[in-house]
């Protein structure tokens, strides 16, 4: 027999709300999640992805809605009645107790006999691939030793749901990638159901199967990585998706769902329309890696390069635009600090948003 996570249909939040006084942390959630569904919940700090986290997990409780797992409510359970496991950005281990014993705690707590206890802790150090440091103390280990054996303890317990709070953020760069590849391995081997709690959009692209965007304890839009990526379906969340150039302008022009924004001094761009009722004014959103330079004659942006840096196979620059407005690009070659260039985007990778969601 191996370790596996609890079997359950889906997982559905009905209008969950909590509220500290009068700030309203969650303000009504409504989300459906599958059994093995990896999601992401990504927005900027404050935006209440560790509340809801901290409601599920039972540390917090709702001021309303309710939480169902299937047709059973677990709002109303205590924690350890929840059985969910949970990966802390802290760790959350014990300093004087050996990796073995780490692991194997809350299986004794549940009065798991002895035996089983062992077998089901021997299995769990061989997924997360710490059986060789089973003998020693958290403080032996490396920061992602210490996150894997967090991460044993949490699958342990074969709960139906791991609950992951920025697990990898006390990392460095290098091991938050190894950790990564880590995490979405051991959840497809235990088909287990995971919600994982960043502010990093490269970690919620990578990871999740799907992603949940958070802003002011509202869920703004949920979608595929691909989704999210290439279509937000509004302005808040392009931005926090990477498209950090924003320019407003009149639009002089729609057919076929694009509409040429002129921007002023000359700059005309075109995008595609990720909105209903865009009239006059628009704000047109671009990543740095789709807003390049462009030959001769080509319409765009007129603007001059500040800063230029080389990244291997292109440079990446900051050039300041019409009315000054900072710009970030890509170049195939070279350009001088001080140069003027013109910059342009593929309609389809700069979308258009009404200038009212500004």
């Amino acid at each position: 027999m191996t370790i596996q996570s609890a079997s359950f249909r889906e997982l559905r939040l009905e209008g969950l709300r909590r509220d500290f006084g009068n700030l309203n942390a969650l303000k009504g959630l409504d989300l459906r999640i599958n059994k093995g569904e990896f999601i992401a919940l990504l927005g900027p700090s404050g935006c209440g992805k560790s509340t809801a986290l901290n409601v599920l997990a039972g540390l917090l409780p709702a001021t309303g809605g309710s939480i169902w797992l299937d047709d059973r409510r677990v709002d109303t359970l205590r924690p350890e009645q929840r059985g969910f496991g949970m990966v802390f950005q802290s760790y959350a281990l014990f300093p004087h107790m050996t990796v073995r014993k780490n692991v194997g705690f809350g299986l004794k707590m549940r009065g798991v006999p002895r035996a089983e206890i062992a077998r089901r802790v021997e299995e769990a150090l061989a997924i997360v691939r710490l059986t060789a440091q089973a003998e020693k103390l958290p403080g032996q280990l490396s920061g992602g030793q210490q996150q894997r054996v967090a991460i044993a303890r949490a699958i342990v317990i074969e709960p139906p749901l791991i609950l992951m709070d920025e697990p990898l953020s006390n990392l460095d760069a290098k091991l938050r990638l190894e950790m990564r590849a880590d995490i979405r391995r051991i959840h497809d081997r235990l088909g287990s159901t995971t919600i994982y709690v960043t502010h990093d959009q490269e970690e919620a692209l990578s990871l999740a199967d799907r992603i949940v965007v958070m802003r002011e304890g509202e869920i703004r839009q949920v979608g595929t990585p691909e989704e999210l990526y290439a279509r937000p379906l509004h302005l808040d969340v392009a931005d926090f998706m990477g498209y950090r150039n924003r320019l407003t302008g009149r639009v002089i022009g729609q057919q076929g769902g694009r509409a040429t924004i002129d921007l002023g001094d000359g700059a005309l761009l075109t995008g595609t329309m990720r909105e209903d009722g865009i009239a006059r004014q628009a704000v047109i959103a671009v990543r740095p890696d789709d807003l390049a330079t462009a030959p001769a004659g080509v319409p765009g942006v007129p603007a001059t390069v500040r800063a230029i840096e080389y990244r291997g196979r292109e440079f990446h620059g900051l050039a300041s635009g019409p009315a000054g407005i900072e710009l970030f690009f890509k170049s195939e070659e070279p350009v001088a600090i001080g140069a003027p260039v013109t910059l342009a985007a593929d309609p389809q990778r700069a979308l258009v948003f009404a200038a009212e969601a500004a």
